[in-house]
């Protein structure tokens, strides 16, 4: 979103069908209310549906284990994943949850666990016929808006890609999980061979749901191709995600997207000729391109808003097809077909986003304030509190998981995580930069790395990380991490370690008079940190032999 109004790059006349309505006004207000309630879970973003099936296996895990085995491992899996088909395909929900009731009644458990089931089930399926009415509701608001003029898609003569790499990945998904099921017997504990028929039969739904949906997918892309669809004019720019962010044709301000889609651009095949012609140029243009995406992606940035043609019904989980006008205003209108399902956006979460917005304006701003750099000779930054609480929270862990164990588990394992650990944590608790006249210098296990003022293509803090790079391919991207609590800093005013260093190095970046005026002598800049690993690789063989 964005509250700095901005006019959009023109979509030439001759790539608008005639009497293509512009989706705009009461109509997208008619969409949008056609959304289900806030209760409801909608189709959610990769990291949400990740957490439903992490908590779904360990739900289905539980319900074996608190029942000493009066629940089969086959309806634990298949109850644990009514929740992960609630928000992914809510389509089976309709089929899934009676099956869910019938398969408890089967199994005659007590009355409380029955009604458990029933209960869970009845809500999942009252949700998920609230989501498909709700396609109902979006998909007739779409068509009376389209007034009933429709095209064919750009390319509709081209080979359909949708749902190859979900086949070949759910397949991969199914094989494991009847893999696992299947050899669950090996287990001597019952409570062991349980969990793991449970796991594998969960992981062998998860692989059969994403091949669902692969299949949907794909017939949604053929139906789009098969015959004219309804069209809209509309508003479209690339968001930070790189996923296509619709907006309404009178909403130059690109305030309230109306719905997110992946899309992936299609190229016409005259122009792979042309670039067969002139392939010097055309990587040349392409590296330039790369690069001012890649500038885009790390501040965060969208696109420019653009014009577009909308062809398809727009509802959640549609397949559509956008041709836009090209970033470009010199190239012609380039086609997008999805690669995903349409994902609406409730007032709820464009509201969240605003305010996450404005937060974060607010906070660099308050960053800026408090880390202006003053005139010195060297810039120094170096690992600091944050750093080394980290590294003390991951040698605890590593030493809880080893404590008690004996023999080639021990040492083992130790030894694994003491070649892996000791160079982790040698950048954690060691790193140093310095900043001359000449640029910023890394310090290392085995050398020291440089980057010249010029050659800086980002200066970045974001959430836990600490990210430099530079626009030389020969210079490997250097980060750092540290555990944050974001909440606690806004609450105290605080500004974190790495924000300073970030705004700091950038206000140096930016401005060469805020650089430093001195250069790095020959005895810092080949100091290495090849001891401190040393010292780890010892300190970590010592508690191993030394741990009862």
């Amino acid at each position: 979103m964005s509250t700095h109004p901005q006019r959009p790059l023109p979509l030439p006349a001759s790539a608008i069908p005639d009497g293509c309505a512009p989706w705009s006004g009461e109509q997208t207000r008619h969409w949008t209310r056609a959304l289900p309630p806030r209760l409801v879970p909608s189709r959610p973003r990769t990291e949400a549906v990740m957490a439903v099936v992490l908590l779904g296996l360990g739900a289905a895990l539980m319900l074996v284990a608190v029942t000493d085995g009066g629940v089969p491992p086959v309806a634990a899996a298949f109850m644990a994943l009514q929740a992960v088909w609630l928000v992914s395909r809510p389509e089976v929900v309709r089929f899934t949850a009676p099956t869910a009731v019938v398969m408890a009644v089967a199994l005659e458990p007590s009355w409380p666990l029955f009604l458990a089931c029933a209960v869970l089930a009845g809500l999942c399926a009252r949700a998920a016929e609230t989501r498909l009415a709700a396609r109902k509701r979006q998909r007739a608001a779409a068509l009376a808006a389209a007034g009933g003029v429709t095209a064919r898609v750009p390319y509709a003569d081209s080979p359909v890609t949708r749902g190859k790499g979900l086949a070949w990945f759910g397949s991969a998904v199914l094989a494991a999980g009847v893999a696992v099921s299947v050899t669950s017997g090996a287990w001597d504990d019952v409570v062991d061979r349980e969990g793991a028929a449970t796991a594998g039969l969960y992981v062998a739904g998860l692989g059969l749901t994403v091949l669902l949906s692969a299949a949907l997918g794909r017939r949604r892309a053929l139906a789009l191709r098969r015959e004219p669809v309804p069209v809209l004019r509309v508003l479209v720019r690339e968001n930070a995600d790189v996923d296509a962010e619709v907006f309404a044709a009178d909403d130059p301000g690109a305030l309230r997207p109306l719905f997110t889609v992946s899309t992936l651009e299609l190229d016409d095949e005259d122009q792979d000729e042309t670039q067969s012609e002139t392939e010097g140029e055309g990587d040349e243009l392409d590296e330039e391109e790369l690069n001012v995406l890649l500038d885009r992606l790390d501040d965060d940035a969208p696109g420019p808003l653009r014009e577009a043609v909308l062809y398809g019904t727009p509802y959640d989980g549609a397949e559509i097809v956008l041709l836009a006008a090209d970033e470009d205003p010199d190239e012609p209108p380039v086609a997008e077909y999805s690669t995903g399902p349409v994902r609406p956006l409730s007032d709820r979460t464009v509201n969240r986003a605003l305010v996450k917005e404005k937060r974060a304006a607010a906070e660099e701003g308050r960053i800026e304030v408090a880390a202006v750099p003053k005139p010195v000779t060297l810039g120094r930054w170096r690992a600091g509190w944050p750093d080394r609480l980290t590294a003390t929270a991951v040698v605890l862990w590593a030493g809880q998981n080893l404590w008690g164990e004996t023999g080639v588990w021990r040492w083992g394992a130790g030894g694994v995580l003491a070649l892996c650990g000791a160079w982790v944590l040698t950048y954690w608790v060691g790193w140093r930069i310095t900043a001359d006249s000449a640029g910023l210098w890394f310090n290392g296990v085995r050398r020291t790395r440089h980057i010249a003022w010029d050659h800086i293509r980002i200066v970045r803090c974001k959430g836990t990380e600490l990210r430099i790079d530079s626009r030389r391919a020969t210079f490997s991207e250097w980060k750092a991490f540290s555990l944050r609590w974001r909440w606690l800093e806004r609450r105290l005013g605080f500004v974190h370690p790495y924000e300073r260093v970030a705004a700091e190095i950038t206000a140096m970046w930016k401005d060469p008079a805020a650089r430093p005026t001195g250069e790095i002598d020959a005895r810092e800049r080949d100091r290495r940190l090849w001891p401190v690993t040393l010292t780890l690789l010892l300190a970590w063989a010592a508690a191993l032999y030394l741990m009862p």
